[in-house]
């Protein structure tokens, strides 16, 4: 193989010295350029697409993976190509309203929403309301958990973000708020746990520093800017976003392009930015401020206590990094390849969060976007 690698170039360099007449513009003229990424407009419906013909993409491996989501009971899947639609497809029913599932139709991200807290976190962070590193007794008060003062004062709003708040997680409802529920286990930082309550209270904490109410400050300074439509509703103790998949989409094609939209920047600390879509702390390799990554060398998965010796999908991209949620409610973003990937619908295997079927589903898309 090293001959082979070695003749080749031999051979690439000797047609170039060969073609004497070749001009510098004639080359760069070969050179394709760079896409420009796509932005639908703010109002409307409308949202160019890519042709897979255009893009260089095998068309004969779309309904091989089109027909392994529908079998997995996918109800919206999308992806964006440069903010393009180069696949979009919907499925059966809205189990909710028992209505035919559409572009128009609403669906909750579950845990997947944990990102769009991550980003109005930045949000209010680059206004000067807070401060990742400040205590979070300094937004929700003292006493709002049940552990000692010192104890409590150790943890800052960067553990809430990162899971590593120290926690107790061996208690009967780990989305319970109440202060009897959130008791110490061991200090903040020294433990990786995906404890769902103090993400949860990030959502006071952003309405405590801003003096707005949560869905009114999503809207200001996120869904204005972008034309996202989605409600946060409260079920349980747990915060539930509630979009159609193209919104989810347009949340996408924002994070893709690091926090600006056509010019605007809606997430424009650059630091607070790349510190959330990479490894935020030494426990977890593999999450950063409420985003799982992939390509990393080991993950503690939602549940366990312990991390394995395993990336998060090796089928998909090693740069992919994506908000998941209960029953396969995806959000990702793949930034070698300008791609967006949305996946909503019901549970694909009964499992709370689906990692093996987030991988099969990579196993199917690699083939159609490998060009």
């Amino acid at each position: 193989m090293k001959h082979f690698f070695i003749l080749a170039m031999i051979s690439l360099l000797s047609l170039s010295c060969s073609q004497d007449d070749t001009t510098d513009q004639e080359i760069d003229d070969n050179i394709p350029a760079p896409q420009q990424t796509y932005f639908p407009p703010v109002d409307g419906s409308a949202w160019q697409e890519a042709s897979l013909e255009d893009l260089g993409w095998d068309e004969s491996k779309l309904n091989p993976l089109l027909d392994y989501l529908a079998n997995k009971n996918t109800r919206a899947f999308i992806i964006l190509k440069n903010g393009k639609i180069a696949v979009e497809k919907y499925w059966g029913n809205n189990i909710l309203e028992n209505a035919a599932f559409d572009l128009n139709t609403k669906w909750y991200w579950a845990s997947a929403g944990k990102t769009l807290t991550a980003t109005l976190v930045g949000i209010a962070q680059q206004e000067g309301n807070l401060d990742i590193n400040d205590k979070t007794s300094e937004y929700l008060g003292n006493a709002w958990t049940s552990m000692s003062q010192e104890k409590e004062d150790l943890i800052r709003l960067k553990n809430q973000l990162t899971m590593t708040t120290g926690l107790d997680y061996e208690i009967s409802d780990l989305n319970c708020t109440q202060a009897s529920c959130l008791q110490y286990k061991t200090d903040a930082g020294s433990q990786w746990f995906y404890h769902n309550a103090p993400y949860t209270l990030l959502k006071d904490v952003v309405e405590n520093a801003t003096n707005t109410n949560y869905n009114d400050y999503t809207d200001e300074k996120l869904e204005e800017f972008i034309g996202m439509d989605g409600e946060w509703t409260t079920f349980n103790d747990i915060n539930l976003y509630w979009s159609t998949a193209r919104d989810m989409a347009r949340f996408g094609l924002l994070i893709a392009n690091e926090g600006q939209w056509d010019g605007t920047a809606v997430l424009s600390d650059e630091a607070y930015f790349n510190e959330m879509i990479n490894t935020s702390q030494n426990l977890n390799p593999s999450y950063g401020y409420l985003w799982w990554l992939n390509g990393k060398s080991s993950i503690v998965f939602p549940g366990l206590e312990t991390s394995v010796d395993s990336e998060l999908s090796n089928n998909a991209p090693n740069d992919l990094f994506a908000g998941m949620g209960k029953n396969g409610q995806f959000v990702e973003v793949v930034p070698s390849k300008d791609l967006v990937v949305i996946r909503l619908g019901e549970s694909p295997d009964g499992s709370m969060v689906p990692i093996v079927f987030h991988n099969e589903m990579w196993e199917k898309i690699m083939p159609l976007i490998n060009n």
